[in-house]
């Protein structure tokens, strides 16, 4: 499997303090890729350097063979690197298909003509299980529903790359239940997802491999066994 995503060496510096440290790690085309580590550990200073939202301070970043290392974010957008938030912030004023339309429109660039926009948007919300609250505002959803908003608004950009923040956050143990089979649809489509969660039982049984950072370095890098089995990973999550 060739890999779609290549970080090599990448390191990024607030100040003094480095919280990336010549971190590399390779995503392959279709792959189920987890990153974990314990709360500070560059997981989403990584991920803001891959989609573009940061810069960085050394290293190389590669997609699809090009050098992306210093292309600004909507240009690695348009190229298939997609991103959902923590944090959901739709368009508080649009309907759940409005809010779709706009990136399609937008974000996926040429690759929806104008007027199949709002039939792609309802395909992707039926993938959600968000059709039938088309005419909807997100103040009238539910947490469950919120969170599937978000990756419907990433979905919509056409990725290559999905990277899932922590779409999990949150959420109950049945609703961790009822998101991860839309992530496994998601892939069965031929997109690449790099998930990054604190619901250790989530990523496991979702990834095919996991990379685990701590204090900005990585630390261990295998499937979910050799993962879970790695005495770093241990301490770097209970301690000595």
């Amino acid at each position: 499997m060739a890999a779609l995503l290549e970080v090599r060496g990448v390191t990024k510096r607030f100040g003094g303090f480095r919280a990336l440290n010549e971190v590399s790690l390779e995503v392959r085309e279709g792959e189920r890729f987890g990153l974990i580590g314990p709360n500070g550990s560059g997981k989403t200073t990584l991920i803001n350097c891959i989609s573009g939202a940061l810069g960085t301070d050394g290293g190389t970043l590669i997609f699809r063979g090009k050098d992306i290392t210093r292309l600004p974010a909507h240009r690695r957008t348009r190229l298939g690197i997609c991103r959902s938030f923590q944090i959901p912030r739709p368009f508080t004023s649009m309907t759940i298909l409005e809010n779709l339309c706009i990136p399609l429109e937008y974000a996926a660039h040429d690759q929806v003509p104008r007027s199949a926009v709002a039939g792609e948007a309802m395909e992707i919300l039926r993938l959600m299980g968000l059709d039938a609250k088309a005419d909807t505002r997100p103040a009238d959803l539910t947490q469950i529903d919120m969170r599937k908003l978000e990756l419907a608004r990433a979905m919509a950009a056409k990725p290559r790359l999905l990277i899932s923040d922590e779409a999990m956050a949150g959420l109950s143990h049945a609703e961790v239940d009822a998101m991860l089979p839309i992530l496994f649809a998601l892939s069965e489509r031929g997109i690449t997802i790099i998930m990054i969660e604190h619901i250790m039982r989530a990523v496991m049984r979702f990834s095919q491999r996991i990379a685990v950072l701590d204090a900005g370095e990585k630390i261990a890098e295998g499937s979910p066994d050799e993962v879970v089995n790695n005495k770093r990973v241990e301490t770097a999550y209970l301690g000595e």
